[in-house]
């Protein structure tokens, strides 16, 4: 992955939208963590394979970034992205890393379902 450049990522969010594609959602704040601290909350969020087909989508910011992906009943949103890359089947993964390098959110889109 390479850190996000906003042009290129909104070019790929712009290719995507007014198509049916699947949507890769996940947040975490160290939700495996919080057995090397009882007193850790931990929290997180997981949806995989949803089927949208959204209007238009936006990524803003000055780093950590945001996208959001506007849907005829509502939005999918994703805060503090710092990497994407275009894989060889062609999804559009984004990742959001916290200061030490670990994942606390991915925001994933493809034209076919994930494995």
């Amino acid at each position: 992955m390479e850190p996000i450049v906003t042009t290129k990522v909104q070019g790929h969010i712009n290719d995507f939208a007014r198509q049916k594609v699947y949507i890769h959602l996940e947040t975490t704040n160290g939700a495996y963590a919080s057995h090397f601290n009882e007193e850790f909350f931990s929290a997180g969020a997981y949806i995989r394979n949803a089927k949208v087909c959204y209007q238009h989508g936006k990524i803003i910011g000055d780093g950590p970034y945001r996208v959001g992906l506007k849907l005829d009943i509502g939005w999918i949103y994703a805060e503090g992205l710092t990497h994407f890359e275009i894989d060889n089947a062609g999804r559009l993964l984004m990742a959001g890393h916290d200061f030490d390098g670990k994942l606390a959110v991915a925001l994933e889109i493809s034209p076919k379902p994930f494995e």
